[in-house]
This record gives C-alpha cells, sequence and structure tokens, in this order.
C-alpha cells in the first residue's frame, strides 16, 4: 500500500505544481490617431460601447508632450517619456546642414528611431514571444540591428481612410495571431487624424469617420472571433492625441514670428516652425538671450522656454535633440514662421493638459473586467500593463502597473501570491513524495534480502550431510 501512497502523491504534486496553463495571452495594440477622448459623445457609437460593457473604457488617458504622431506613438511601445525615449519629432533633422524630413520620409531614417530604447516587439521576441506590427509608426526601423517579425509599412501616398482595406488588413493581423502563432502586434489606422485637420474636430466629416472607426471596432471583434482568438487575445485601443480647432479668419490675432519686434529668423542657425502650434530655436551662438527676450511675452497665446526652464511635468527638455529654446501656443492658435502657411481647420501638438489633447482608451478580452470604468491615467502606463499580460519583463521604463492593474482579472500581486502558494505547495509535496519513495525504496530492498538470505540458508541446508543436519536441528 506504500507504493500506491507514494505514487498518488507524485500525482498530485504534478498537478498541483503545474501552472494555471489557459492558453498564453496574446495583445493586439491599436491606434486610431487623433480619436480624442470625446468623440463618442456626438456620434452612435455602438462597437465601442459594446467593447466598454465587454471590457473596460477609460474617462480618458494623457499623452505626453509633444503631442504629434510618431513621439507619442513611440512612448505607447517604449512606456517612456519623450525625452527619455528620443523621438522629439514627426521630423527628423539635421541643425548643421538645416536639412529637414516630412512624416513619411523620417519613418525610414534608422538612427531617429533606434537610439537606445527598444519597442515592446524587441523585448518581447527576446524572451521567446514572437512579435509583428502593421503600419504603427517605428514600424520600419531596426533596434540593436533586430526588427519585428512580421511588419508592414504603409506606401508612399497611402490612403488612409479606405474602410475596405481596413478590413483586409485587420484580417490580415488577424491571420498572423493564428497562423503565425504571433503574441503580440501592433496595428496603427491614420483616422480620424486626417478628417480632423481637414475639416474640425467639430465637423459633420469629423462625426462620419468615427462612424466608420466604430464600424472597424466592431469588424476587429467579429474578426478575432472567426479566427478564433476571442478565448485568448486581449485589444486594446488607444490614439496618440486628440484635436483642437483653429481660430482663424480675423476671429483672433494670429502669431506670426516676423512680426514680433526685435526677433530676426536672421538670429537662428535652425528652426522648425510652421508645423503647428509647436516649435523649436537654434539661435546663433551668442543670439539666444537676444532671441528669448524678444519672444518671450510677445503674444498673449504662445509659451516660451529656454530648454532647462521647460515644466517638469512635461518631461521635454532632457535630450540633446531638443533645441534650446522651446514654443508652443495656447488650444486654437498655430505658430507661424514668415507668414501663415497653415491652413488645417484642426490641429494637435499642444500642452498635454489640454483636455483636447487627451485620447480615447478601451480594453477587452480575457485579462480585463468587464463592464468597467477607471479614471483617466498616462498612456506612458499602457507598457507595462501589455508586458504583464504577455509575461515578459519590462525594458527600463517610466510607467507603473499600478496605474493599469485594476483593470485586470487577476492583479499582479494576486498572481504572483497564487503562483508562490502553487510553488509552495508542490515543493512540500514534492518531498512528501521523495521521502515516502526513498523509504520504499529502503523497505522493499531489506525484504528482497531478507528473503534472499532465508533462501539461501534453506539451499544449505539440503545440502548438509544428515549427521550435521541432526546437529543444527538440535542446536
Amino acid at each position: 500500500m506504500l507504493w500506491i501512497a507514494s505514487l498518488w502523491l507524485l500525482w498530485a504534486s504534478s498537478i498541483l505544481g503545474a501552472p494555471v496553463n489557459k492558453q498564453r495571452q496574446k495583445v493586439l495594440l491599436i491606434s486610431f490617431d487623433g480619436f480624442r477622448w470625446d468623440y463618442d459623445r456626438d456620434v452612435d457609437t455602438p462597437n465601442l460601447d459594446k467593447m466598454a460593457k465587454d471590457g473596460v473604457k477609460a474617462l480618458y488617458v494623457t499623452p505626453p508632450y509633444l503631442t504629434i504622431t510618431s513621439p507619442t506613438h513611440f512612448t505607447l511601445l517604449t512606456g517612456r517619456y519623450i525625452e527619455n525615449h528620443g523621438v522629439i519629432h514627426n521630423m527628423w533633422f539635421n541643425t548643421t546642414t538645416t536639412e529637414k524630413m516630412p512624416y513619411y520620409q523620417t519613418l525610414f531614417i534608422n538612427e531617429w528611431w533606434d537610439n537606445g530604447t527598444l519597442p515592446i516587439w524587441i523585448t518581447a521576441q527576446r524572451q521567446g514571444l514572437k512579435a509583428g506590427s502593421l503600419h504603427f509608426p517605428g514600424t520600419a526601423s531596426s533596434y540593436q540591428g533586430q526588427v519585428a517579425m512580421v511588419r508592414e509599412w504603409e506606401p508612399p501616398l497611402y490612403n488612409y481612410k479606405n474602410e475596405t482595406t481596413w478590413r483586409e488588413n485587420t484580417d490580415k493581423v488577424m491571420g498572423w495571431f493564428r497562423d503565425q502563432d504571433l503574441d503580440f502586434i501592433s496595428f496603427y489606422f491614420g483616422e480620424p487624424d486626417g478628417t480632423g485637420h481637414r475639416y474640425g474636430p467639430d465637423s459633420p466629416e469629423r462625426q462620419e469617420m468615427v462612424k466608420q472607426v466604430d464600424r472597424t471596432v466592431g469588424y476587429i471583434r467579429q474578426s478575432a472571433e472567426q479566427h478564433g482568438l476571442s478565448g485568448h487575445l486581449n485589444i486594446i485601443i488607444t490614439a496618440d492625441h486628440g484635436m483642437s480647432t483653429v481660430y482663424r479668419n480675423g476671429l483672433v490675432e494670429e502669431i506670426t514670428l516676423t512680426k514680433i519686434p526685435g526677433f530676426s529668423f536672421g538670429d537662428l542657425s535652425f528652426h522648425l516652425v510652421d508645423y503647428g502650434p509647436s516649435g523649436m530655436l537654434l539661435p546663433k551662438p551668442g543670439m539666444l538671450e537676444k532671441v528669448y527676450n524678444a519672444l518671450k511675452g510677445a503674444h498673449p497665446h504662445l509659451h516660451v522656454f529656454k530648454k532647462e526652464e521647460m515644466p517638469e511635468r512635461l518631461h521635454f527638455a532632457k535630450n540633446d535633440r531638443i533645441l534650446p529654446i522651446i514654443l508652443w501656443a495656447d488650444p486654437g492658435y498655430v505658430i507661424n514662421g514668415y507668414f501663415p502657411v497653415q491652413f488645417n481647420k484642426g490641429e494637435h501638438g499642444f500642452d498635454n493638459e489640454d483636455m483636447e489633447m487627451k485620447p480615447f482608451f478601451r480594453a477587452v478580452g480575457p485579462a480585463f473586467h468587464k463592464n468597467l470604468e477607471v479614471g483617466p491615467f498616462e498612456t506612458v502606463n499602457i507598457y507595462p500593463l501589455m508586458c504583464h499580460i504577455l509575461g515578459i519583463q519590462p525594458e527600463v521604463n517610466d510607467g507603473h502597473l499600478n496605474a493599469t492593474k485594476h483593470m485586470l482579472v487577476t492583479s499582479a500581486t494576486t498572481r504572483d501570491k497564487n503562483m508562490n502558494l502553487l510553488q509552495n505547495v508542490f515543493t512540500g509535496l514534492a518531498a512528501v513524495a521523495g521521502f515516502l519513495v526513498v523509504v520504499f525504496i529502503v523497505m522493499t530492498s531489506h525484504k528482497i534480502l531478507k528473503n534472499k538470505r532465508k533462501n539461501k540458508r534453506s539451499e544449505n541446508s539440503e545440502h548438509l550431510p544428515k549427521n550435521e543436519k541432526t546437529k543444527q536441528t538440535s542446536l
């Protein structure tokens, strides 16, 4: 009976010691560029509403400053503020040659992206997972010689509005999960940003584009189900920034730098202006104070800071790529250089504290609670959340899992306690089982040896002469 008990304990310990191994959790990170936190308030969005009921909805999230596309998307991928990850602008530039590259060309300039911070694709792959990306800013670059395992970037002059293409791309991504067993994918849509720029965030055109986004959210979840992914795929949908209406047509006094007394572009070696409400200036040697003093206080809606004086809350100073003087305008205003050349009705790039710069957030999947609305948090916290769900060790980052773990069905602390408990139970039972097995072996060996000795004595007795048998008997 002892050996039966030992085997039973070994079996029990193996069952209890094994992790609760549901199918490995996967993560799909989706960005709808420029989707402001309140865009679902003036439009019927049944699919986004259902996603909130089936999962988690945040009131809003706060992006990092500078609130433009490439820098804020790289924060989603790294969990780092922009001064720390170094992708400080949509445009690559060289202050020595005064060259500048527009957004699309900058996507392919490797050194702009690969400057010490690893996106989640590379971290996941280094820890044995498979990762991919479709159209997400940063996809075309390599990082320390590595790239996302499966990747695709948009061609030049890409039509970001085509709903049919959106569905085709969705099925492609779900196919990557199913057929290539990817664990993580980042997936980018260029709307409603383009529509918000062209027509303004309060326009009927923007409302129609939000309806298209909502239909696509429904299709994404439907496609996940059709590909057999619903039970282990967690979908996180957010955006890089919001959108503000630009004031024009004589409604306000526009900001035009050449109209400011005492300011001259001749005092600059390099500048980035005419790209919305933000700008950076590199004065010529010895001209910094002159430029700064001319601009400071020159317009009631223009903020001017020396790099070292930037508010700490913006985390936009401690990087060599950031130029010595930083400008940004109040919501509704853009910064013009020589004369107004910007004609968008909507813009972003404003202070990230402004409510119109806040994006939306939804999450659904087996890792998340259902029908839970949470308060606002910073988008740097999405990275550690994704790493936790994937079960990977994050790189150094500026986020905290504590900011989001209340969204999860099992928090990190509870999970770790449960795993420790299982490990302790396993260790204890394994020790008991091992001891019993040793006892069983010793007792069995002893019994076998005893029987062998008895048999040997019997055999020897059979071969003794008759008188010797009698002596032994008498003895």
